[in-house]
């Protein structure tokens, strides 16, 4: 793996850059999946403004229209080639360049497909190619080539790439790249590689950078954050404290670090921080040891409540968020009830659940014991009735308490309302004016809904 800098390409962004002069071109860009997508597709929506390109919101009255597309999901696969056979009608009267990016790139019977099922595309690139972006698109442009750029290697780490980010008080920061865990259920590791760090000096001037610009939240990415490594003994604990000392980021968020490798030094330092915001989200996936094992965890039913004390104990105030699959092969009622157990037990702040599905190339594809469809349904309905249960008990802790907010913009529901998130990521609702918006206030929390509370602004 090297680190390099992104400068080689900025010469075919210039090229395309000539080629659309004066032409009022606009792009659309669909992203589906986790935030690491999200972050990708930030990157994209750089290199092609930089090209002269202008973002809208219609397919169908674009010029470029790019997929940064997810593997994790079944559903993710049918949201793809449904919008595909949309547009072959589209493609053929106007001649918009379609690319088709991102994970689900990386597996060889997807692309198989594409060329089979939708030949119509003009380029398809993979997780380890989205630099050459530029280039790829000067060749479609200047030599009406169609283009596969896929490579099944890990990848190396590129710095410098442009970057256009739709919020202007919260930024995400990928720190690290691929996964060495390879849990059963999952495909991460075989399409976007083996673990790559970027260099501490890096992340931190990007993060200064930012909070030049008026950023003051920022969200670590990684696939399993927590195993970051710097090199020479630095690791992710000395990475949240160095970004702690950069004066105007008033919030620091992580996701995901993986419960095996939550570390004393890294519980320490949140303890002892002003900044990381007191919602940890620990990915429990089951809370039975059997399934736990097939999912190639390693860590017990009892490992994770004991770590949950432990950073409860020292954390007194801390919340937690996670991730929950329903119905994993060889799931039985006993197991599920172990998974309802710990769920009454840790009381989450965000439970994210998911039914599983199986995913071509991994091994929990290739078991036996695989959950009828209605049965997970059913587990899943249950487990969906215990978590909004709990809701109201956990809103009910911020009635009356005085609450900091980083104000976003008008809800989306009530124009005449803003709206903002607290440090645990609860949305509050409040009235005030319009030039509130992108600055760190207090609320009074006066009123809880089962999805956001409501608060007002002390007089």
């Amino acid at each position: 793996m090297e680190i390099l800098e992104f400068k080689d390409e900025e010469k075919y962004i210039e090229k395309v850059k000539k080629i659309n002069n004066g032409k009022k071109l606009k792009y659309y860009i669909m992203t589906m999946g986790c935030m690491l997508n999200e972050n990708d597709s930030e990157k994209l929506c750089g290199m092609i403004e930089k090209m002269g390109y202008e973002k809208c919101d219609d397919a169908k009255s674009s010029d470029l229209i790019v997929f940064n597309t997810c593997c994790v999901r079944e559903n993710a696969e049918e949201k793809l080639f449904g919008k595909l056979g949309e547009l072959k009608n589209y493609k053929k009267q106007k001649g918009a360049i379609i690319a088709i990016g991102g994970c689900m790139m990386q597996e060889k019977h997807i692309q198989k497909k594409l060329n089979e099922s939708y030949p119509f595309f003009d380029i398809i690139f993979g997780t380890h190619t989205l630099n050459k972006f530029p280039e790829d698109l000067y060749n479609v442009l200047s030599k009406r080539l169609r283009i596969t750029d896929i490579l099944d290697i890990d990848g190396d780490i590129y710095e410098g790439l442009p970057i256009k980010r739709e919020d202007k008080t919260r930024a995400s920061v990928t720190i690290m790249y691929g996964c060495n865990n390879f849990c059963t259920y999952c495909i991460v590791p075989y399409v976007r590689g083996r673990e790559r760090s970027r260099k501490p000096e890096d992340i931190l001037r990007e993060i200064k950078e930012l909070s030049e610009e008026g950023y003051r939240e920022i969200t670590l990415l990684g696939q399993n954050v927590n195993s970051y490594d710097g090199g020479d003994g630095y690791k992710f604990s000395n990475l949240l404290s160095d970004i702690e000392k950069i004066e105007k980021i008033e919030r620091i968020r992580f996701i995901s670090p993986h419960p095996k490798d939550f570390t004393d030094d890294v519980i320490e330092v949140i303890s002892k921080s002003n900044k990381i915001c007191k919602i940890l989200h620990l990915p429990l996936q089951s809370g039975s040891t059997a399934v736990l094992k097939r999912m190639n965890r390693k860590y017990t039913k009892e490992q994770y409540l004991s770590l949950a004390k432990k950073i409860k104990e020292k954390i007194p105030e801390v919340v937690f968020s996670t991730d929950i699959i329903v119905g994993f092969p060889g799931e039985t009622e006993e197991d599920f009830e172990d998974t309802l157990d710990v769920v009454r037990k840790i009381n989450f702040e965000q439970v994210f659940m998911f039914i599983y599905s199986r995913r071509v190339g991994t091994p929990a594809d290739k078991m036996e014991d695989q959950i009828p469809e209605e049965i997970k349904h059913e587990r899943f309905d249950r487990l969906k009735e215990l978590v909004e249960s709990q809701i109201p008990e956990n809103n009910k802790k911020y009635i009356g308490t005085k609450q900091k907010i980083i104000v976003e913009g008008k809800s989306k529901n009530n124009e005449n309302m803003l709206t903002g998130r607290l440090e645990t990521n609860k949305v509050v609702v409040f009235e005030g004016n319009e030039d509130l918006i992108d600055k760190t206030i207090e609320v009074e929390i006066t009123k809880d809904h089962v999805w956001y509370l409501e608060g007002k602004i002390e007089e």
